[in-house]
């Protein structure tokens, strides 16, 4: 099931969610943080976020008969204005800042049922475009990205001096 995210009682879950993914990221990206201030302070900015780009936070719950729905994901999606050079239609379009899906949730179709709950959000947000960004390095989404229907866009390269 995906729900909107009900704050605070959500709170606890999503800094597990933001640490979670923080670790599931190291594994392949090593300057991803993992200290033990940081999922406070990425939780601190997106608030923010999602108040300046009128987001939306989703929760993915695992139904368990004695307990009820227990999170076990989220979503975090929001407004984002492209680059001037990107035609006027296209240029103001939804933005999927964050997904996780705990491990042991995954492959229940929870991941491709939050990105579909973003994607309604951003039609009724009026968008006609709706974008993710992907590690290069994280290969699994990048499969269920495209699985989704999502195709390549742009490439960001680094070269570390």
């Amino acid at each position: 099931m995906i729900r909107v995210a009900r704050l605070p009682a959500d709170e606890k879950a999503i800094l597990s969610f933001i640490n979670g993914l923080q670790d599931y990221e190291a594994a392949f990206e090593p300057d991803r943080r993992r200290d033990p201030d940081f999922a406070m302070e990425h939780w601190r900015d997106l608030q923010h976020r999602h108040t300046e780009k009128h987001g939306v936070i989703l929760i993915a719950e695992d139904f368990v008969p004695e307990v009820g729905g227990k999170p076990v994901g989220w979503a975090f999606a929001h407004d984002e204005v492209g680059e001037l050079f990107v035609v006027e239609p296209e240029r103001r379009h939804g933005y999927l800042a964050e997904l996780y899906v705990t491990p042991q949730a995954r492959g229940k179709g929870l991941g491709r049922a939050l990105i579909q709950g973003c994607e309604d959000w951003a039609r009724a947000r009026g968008h006609k475009l709706f974008m993710v960004g992907v590690l290069a390095n994280n290969p699994a989404a990048i499969r269920a990205y495209e699985g989704a229907g999502y195709t390549p866009y742009g490439i960001s390269m680094r070269r570390y001096l």
